[in-house]
Formats: structure tokens, C-alpha cells, sequence
């Protein structure tokens, strides 16, 4: 009898935990989700929230459903979007009360650079790019931004490690005056840091999303829904070589496996158009637009898993 006792305490235990954890993830998940609602900010990280919303709607006094919940979230969605979700966002918040005079950039820890060397360079350029508004959530938009934990999450499954920039391109823009157009300038001093801090760095991946609407960028393939992609490369950067055979090696493939996915490689130079796009920072730079301003999130998502793969196909191929 003591034995079943012990056993049932012990199971007792574990439940509490879970039900701890879950309270107190799901409160500060509601606290956060209703200060941003009242801040009208964007949340990116949409899988999650959409999860985390459906999951809420349970009562706590569910046990099975519980600790399927907790299972599921731990299986799901790693560390770092679930960090991400609720510090993002307070911090930045808390960041722009404080009075910032300083035009430096922070650059990332040492401590963690010694540990971290990453082969493969997120970032975005233009980071409030959105797609189509949630179903049911009003003025809650996916921004750009989610491709980039999609393709760290296959990528590293790829064995390539990848690192996210998370800091903001608008802080940038705003500390030196610049205006909107000056993005790609912002984003050239992340390009400056990382690549001081990390040089490990071999690969530069730039994602932003098309302004056309969904006939011209979404496709059916096998009854499913895609965002279309199309690579874009500045004529006026001396890697424009490189930069070409590099995204033509992409581009070649997702058209052999998934025809109409990719619309191509649109070249862009000439009087009045940016015509770099930093691209002269590296030979193995990449320029890519994930669907357009109507495609929903699943049909984003369901390219950049593709692409994903696709890319770790031929960065391996490189890199042998």
C-alpha cells in the first residue's frame, strides 16, 4: 500500500508542474497578447499564437488534455520562438521608453559568439512587411519575419547552423534619421557586426515579400497552396557573377521539383532603383521574396519549408 502511495504522490507532483508551468506560460502569454492588442502591434510569430489561443480554451482541470498540451508545445515550437514571442516585444517596449541618444549598435555577446559558430545569416531588410490578416484576429498580421525561424528550424536540421537577427531595422533607421528607403542601409550594419563578431558566416539570406496580390503569387500544387517566390540580383555589385550562379543553382532546382513555384530571377539595376541590395557584401548572397501581401501564413509556410530544404541542398553541395 505504501508503495501504490508513493507512486501516486510522485504522479501528483508531476502533474503540478505541468499545471504550474502551463499557468503561468498561458498568463503571461494573455498579458502580453492584450498589452500588444492595446499598443495595435504586430505579432509575428503566428503558429504560435494560433496554437496557444486554441489551447487556452481548455479548463486546467483537464489532466489528459494538459499534459498533451504540454507535450505538444515542447514538441512544436522550440526555445527560442516561444522566447521569442513574449520577450520581443516587452523588451522592445520597455526599450522605447528609455531616452536613446546613442547611435551604436550593441554587439552580441562574446561569451556567446565563442560557443555559436554559425554558417548561415538570417535577416530581413524590410521586417514589417505583412501578409494577410489572421482569420477571426483583427489587426493581427504575420510579418515577414516568421520565415526566418522556419528556415533556422530546417536548416539546423541540415545540420547548417543558422543565426536570426532579431534586432530592429526601425531602431536603426530612426537613431540615424534615415528615412524608409534607406532599409537596406540599416540593415548593412547588422551585415558589419555579425560578420565581425561571427566570421563563421558564409551565407547571407535577405527575405522579404512581394507587394502583388494572391493570383500572381500563389500556386496549387497536389491541391495545396503555395506562395510563389522570385529571387531578385543587383546588376551594380562586382559579386553580381556569383550572386547569379549562386541563386540560379536554387532557383534550377525548386523549378525541377515544383514547377511554377519559383517566378523566377528578376535582375534589377539602372537609374533610380537600389541596384546592390547588399549584395556586393558577399558572393553567397540571396535575395528572395516569399509571396505577396494576400497569401495567408499556411501557404508561406508551406513554401518556406520547401525552399528551405531546397537551400540546404545546394549550400551543402558548396560547402563539400
Amino acid at each position: 500500500m505504501k508503495k501504490i502511495k508513493l507512486k501516486n504522490t510522485t504522479k501528483m507532483h508531476k502533474k503540478r508542474k505541468i499545471f504550474l508551468f502551463l499557468f503561468l506560460f498561458f498568463s503571461v502569454i494573455s498579458i502580453t497578447f492584450h498589452f500588444l492588442l492595446g499598443k495595435n502591434l504586430n505579432i509575428n510569430n503566428e503558429v504560435l499564437l494560433d496554437y496557444l489561443l486554441k489551447e487556452s480554451n481548455y479548463t486546467y482541470n483537464d489532466t489528459k488534455h494538459v499534459e498533451d498540451s504540454f507535450q505538444k508545445l515542447r514538441k512544436n515550437f522550440s526555445v527560442i520562438q516561444l522566447i521569442n514571442f513574449n520577450y520581443h516585444f516587452l523588451k522592445r517596449y520597455q526599450e522605447e521608453k528609455k531616452n536613446v541618444k546613442s547611435k551604436e549598435i550593441v554587439a552580441t555577446n562574446k561569451n556567446e559568439q565563442e560557443e555559436f559558430e554559425p554558417l548561415i545569416y538570417i535577416y530581413n531588410s524590410h521586417q514589417t512587411e505583412e501578409y494577410k490578416e489572421v482569420d477571426g484576429i483583427y489587426s493581427i498580421k504575420p510579418t515577414v519575419t516568421i520565415n526566418n525561424y522556419i528556415m533556422k528550424d530546417i536548416f539546423e536540421e541540415n545540420g547548417l547552423k543558422t543565426l536570426v537577427e532579431e534586432r530592429s531595422i526601425r531602431d536603426v533607421l530612426t537613431l540615424n534619421n534615415w528615412n524608409y528607403a534607406a532599409s537596406y542601409r540599416a540593415s548593412r550594419v547588422f551585415l558589419e557586426d555579425v560578420r565581425k563578431n561571427y566570421q563563421t558566416l558564409n551565407y547571407f539570406i535577405d527575405v522579404h515579400r512581394d507587394s502583388l496580390n494572391y493570383d500572381k503569387t500563389t500556386i496549387t500544387i497536389d491541391g495545396k497552396n503555395y506562395a510563389k517566390v522570385i529571387f531578385l540580383i543587383g546588376l551594380e555589385n562586382p559579386n553580381y557573377g556569383k550572386n547569379l550562379e549562386f541563386t540560379t543553382s536554387i532557383n534550377n532546382k525548386i523549378e525541377e521539383r515544383y514547377p511554377g513555384l519559383s517566378k523566377g530571377i528578376y535582375q534589377k539595376g539602372g537609374e533610380g532603383v537600389n541596384g546592390v541590395y547588399n549584395q556586393d557584401f558577399s558572393s553567397n548572397s540571396l535575395l528572395i521574396e516569399i509571396g505577396g501581401v494576400d497569401n495567408r501564413i499556411e501557404e508561406v509556410m508551406n513554401t518556406t519549408v520547401l525552399l528551405s530544404n531546397i537551400i540546404s541542398e545546394v549550400i551543402k553541395g558548396h560547402e563539400v
